[in-house]
């Protein structure tokens, strides 16, 4: 998940980039209800089964492909965790998630993208010698950029959503296992249809 010195665990990584409020994929309402990542519970479970589109084919839990010009997406909200991660997120929205969200319409509609691209929270030297002490930190490297996708068919067995964590060096799909846990995660926020980010208008 994070490139660098950091000994943590994908799994421990995942839980707390999830109490920062960005965990593995990402929406909200305009106001005041919450968006898109949770901490994951205690001994998380495996997505409930569903029933498979086709003879044989297991039911979709994660989204494989990044979705394109998610670059140029607009901003829902921002985050910084400290700890061990020290991380700036983005949280980005595709046009009809952002409708929903300044709507404040829920369910989200089909066709809601949210992603959270995650940077390294750097000091900035050049910054710090304007300021005359230590004070502007700025986004360092790229760790991993994360998406919650709304196709109520596709992903019926994780509650509507498609979950996505793609390393930031590599661009590679995180395994399904590690995939897996994020469903359990936004479960906790089926009030505002499993998306834990809220809105910063």
């Amino acid at each position: 998940m994070f490139a660098g010195s950091t000994a943590l665990s994908r799994r421990n990584l995942h839980v707390a980039l999830a109490a920062a409020g960005f965990c593995g994929l990402i929406p909200l309402a305009a106001g005041s209800r919450p968006v898109s990542q949770a901490a994951e519970p205690q001994g998380a479970v495996s997505p409930p089964a569903a029933t498979p589109g086709a003879v044989g084919e297991a039911p979709l839990i994660f989204v494989d492909i990044i979705p394109p010009g998610y670059r140029d997406w607009r901003l829902i909200s921002v985050a910084h965790e400290e700890g061990n991660l020290h991380s700036f997120a983005a949280v980005l929205g595709n046009d009809v998630a952002i409708k929903a969200y300044r709507e404040g319409k829920l369910p989200f509609p089909e066709g809601a993208i949210i992603a959270a691209l995650h940077w390294r929270h750097a000091p900035s030297e050049e910054n710090n010698k304007v300021f005359g002490r230590a004070q502007s930190f700025v986004a360092g490297s790229a760790t991993n950029v994360q998406f919650m996708v709304k196709d109520s068919k596709k992903y019926a067995a994780t509650g509507g959503w498609g979950f996505g964590h793609f390393n930031e060096r590599d661009g590679k799909p995180a395994e399904e296992a590690f995939m897996k846990s994020c469903y359990a995660c936004h479960q906790k926020a089926k009030e505002s249809d499993l998306v834990f980010t809220r809105y910063a208008p």
